[in-house]
């Protein structure tokens, strides 16, 4: 009688082991358990950035923080040298790069979602400075953030640059945007999403050039070879594009629906 109990006991045991691990969420490795840690640039808004309030905020940050939920797992912002990306990722310090983190040019040096946005590389001049095409930069001294994708793109036009009274090459876009206030500079290249952001916010003297630099996209980026966790989140965002809940919050940050997932 005692062992078919003991037996008993043990089924039951075993029941409601098997119980447990079928709640559990399989497959979903990070570089920390039941965390998902994104890697940003501080100084880049409206992608992400420090609020008036002291905390990390931005359009990026909060479309993570929406994958995080729906992936059921706690949102750990890392704030990192946009110049060290590489080797936080390679050191497993954080899950991805989720940052207005432009694909094109690095295709093959990350595993990516879906391009989930459209950008222009832009220069950003003060308004009485007389420039208003790439021609008038010749002689000028611009501004560039170190490791950008304006970096990469101005590589790409050697003949431009090379008119350029001088190239700067600056930590981050606050650097470059309070030089080029200040008279330091007198253009700086740059996003044009985040031009746009400081031109409707801040109260600057300062135009964008109709000409562009270049067209790029921006996407999630993870350590290559990392499908598995990219997976998910290319399955949440697209989710979130079909229940609207990316145009919500596009609409909230850009006053419309910038995404292009889905579209």
């Amino acid at each position: 009688m005692a062992k078919k109990v003991l037996v008993a006991m043990l089924a039951l045991f075993l029941l409601f082991a098997l119980s447990a691990c079928s709640d559990e969420k399989p497959g979903i490795e990070t570089v920390k358990e039941g965390k998902f840690t994104v890697g940003f640039d501080k100084d880049f808004p409206p992608m992400g950035f420090v609020g008036d309030d002291g905390e990390y905020t931005g359009f990026d940050l909060e479309l993570a923080a929406e994958v995080a939920k729906r992936l059921e797992l706690e949102l750990v912002l890392q704030p990192i040298s946009w110049d060290a990306k590489d080797f936080e990722l390679e050191s497993k310090n954080i899950d991805c790069v989720w940052n207005g983190f432009t694909m094109n040019g690095r295709e093959d040096l990350y595993t990516w979602t879906e391009p989930y946005m459209a950008n222009r590389q832009v220069f950003v001049v003060r308004a009485d400075a007389g420039i208003s095409t790439l021609a008038d930069l010749a002689g000028k001294v611009v501004a560039v953030q170190t490791e950008s994708s304006a970096e990469a793109a101005l590589k790409d036009k050697p003949d431009l640059v090379d008119s350029f009274a001088d190239l700067i090459i600056v930590p981050d876009y606050l650097t470059a945007l309070m030089d080029l206030e200040a008279g330091a500079v007198d253009a700086v290249a740059m996003d044009e999403v985040v031009a746009n952001y400081q031109l409707e916010k801040k109260s600057v003297n300062f135009v964008i050039l109709s000409e562009t630099l270049a067209e790029e996209e921006y996407g999630v980026g993870f350590l290559l070879g990392n499908e598995k966790l990219r997976d998910m989140v290319q399955e949440k965002l697209e989710e979130m594009a079909a229940d609207g809940t990316l145009a919500r919050i596009s609409e909230a940050w850009f006053g419309k629906d910038v995404t292009t997932i889905g579209k």
